[in-house]
């Protein structure tokens, strides 16, 4: 088969007519820049126009209502929900930062273990965290809301906050807020010796009562982040054009990037994991970072299974909204394969330039140090490391880096979804 036919047959998979102006683009492809057909459906799969719509949470029924995404903003911006009220979910997922913090690890009321992960594309992976301990984003919002190190606060704080001061925007989202007693500042079955045995005190129907908004604070705050969204990078820019057979294409990446956008897809192999739109593959790998303290291994994916299955507020918990037939990745999660020693989630590189320092608990200081970790492949310090040593030279190395540098895709809001 010819290469414009090829080409042609690839445009009609991703539902592109192959008319006679089809033709005209096949035949243009055959660019200075030389990708072959099959080169260029991975380029396509990676373009952000390739994301599609992120589809609705079945254990979040208030997913993409436009009251819950309103409610969920104000939520997710507000550091009265924090224990010394200066800390909000924006702290650490700052927009003017993408979204994230740029630092090694999360600093909210204390210092966490690992870094802040963007949320933006959050809402399309089934785990969430480096370890995927929580099975949806509301899920995911909870976590920090009553951790030590990040809000620091409790639940009994957080829903009579929710009483005084949302009760309308809640009420029109989930209906009547439940009547509940005079409560104790802070009371939690996660919290402090003090606040454990302040939580036992309420009797069940009040820690059902709360427990429930505070579920559905969590519920509108995913609902709220799953309206941002990656826009355009250079490297979408470049492909789009190119798939277009743009005369210009050749020249929106320089030649430089492009050395390093071949090696990223071919000999570099990053396309094996870091793929799709989001380049991700939503899947958890160890691949031989250092241990940040190595008396104390993280162990990542294998310790979180266990984790994700007892919480609460999993999709087969009294408080999701899903029925058990719709929580296929819980039920058949894996839990007992070596492999997930030591692994932590793959994440996304888009606008990857911005968020230095690397890897789960900012181990790696720069992407030159990402690179040169890849290409030494050491041993895992715990569990067994996935990586095979890629034959990349200095030059080639300085090409990769140039091309993770096109992937600056700004972070927007799009609340009307």
């Amino acid at each position: 088969m010819s290469r414009p036919a090829l080409v042609v047959g690839w445009m009609a998979a991703l539902g592109i007519a192959a008319t006679a102006a089809a033709w005209s683009i096949a035949a243009t492809l055959a660019d200075t820049d030389h990708w072959t057909p099959e080169q260029l459906v991975v380029l396509s799969s990676m373009h952000i126009n390739q994301l599609p719509p992120a589809q609705n949470d079945p254990s979040n029924a208030v997913d993409g209502k436009p009251e819950a995404i309103a409610l969920g903003k104000q939520l997710f911006f507000d550091k009265r929900l924090s224990s010394n009220g200066a800390v909000s979910c924006a702290s650490c997922h700052d927009p003017a930062k993408g979204y994230q913090d740029g630092l090694p690890r999360g600093r909210g009321t204390g210092l966490g273990n690992r870094r802040t992960m963007p949320v933006a594309g959050a809402g399309y992976s089934p785990w969430l965290f480096w370890d995927g301990r929580a099975d949806s984003l509301w899920a995911q919002a909870l976590g920090p809301l009553e951790n030590p190190a990040e809000h620091g606060g409790t639940r009994t704080r957080y829903a009579q906050l929710v009483q005084a001061a949302y009760r309308d925007e809640y009420e029109k989202v989930f209906g009547a807020m439940p009547s509940l007693p005079v409560l104790p500042a802070d009371a939690s079955p996660s919290g402090t010796a003090a606040q454990r045995q302040a939580w036992q005190e309420l009797d069940p129907a009040s820690r059902e009562a709360i427990s429930r908004i505070y579920a559905n604070m969590g519920k509108a705050i995913a609902a709220y982040e799953k309206t941002l969204r990656f826009g355009e990078s250079r490297f979408d820019a470049y492909v789009g054009a190119t798939l277009r057979g743009d005369p210009e294409a050749p020249r929106l990446l320089t030649e430089a990037e492009k050395r390093g956008l071949r090696i990223f897809i071919g000999e570099g192999r990053c396309a094996t994991c870091h793929n799709g739109p989001l380049l991700t593959d939503q899947h958890f790998h160890n691949t031989g970072v250092p241990r940040l303290d190595p008396a104390h291994p993280d162990l990542g994916r294998s310790a979180a299974t266990s984790v994700v299955a007892n919480d609460e507020f999993n999709c087969l918990g009294r408080f999701s909204d899903a029925q058990s037939s719709q929580c296929e990745e819980l039920a058949f999660m894996v839990k007992d394969d070596p492999l997930l020693v030591g692994a932590f989630k793959t994440p996304g590189l888009r606008g990857v330039a911005t968020r230095a320092p690397y890897m789960h608990a900012g181990q790696l200081a720069t992407l030159e140090d990402v690179v040169a970790h890849y290409r030494k492949a050491p041993r895992a310090q715990v569990g067994q490391s996935e990586l095979a040593r890629p034959r990349l030279s200095d030059e080639d190395a300085r090409y990769l880096v140039a091309f993770l540098r096109t992937l600056d895709s700004p972070v927007t809001e799009h609340l009307a979804r």
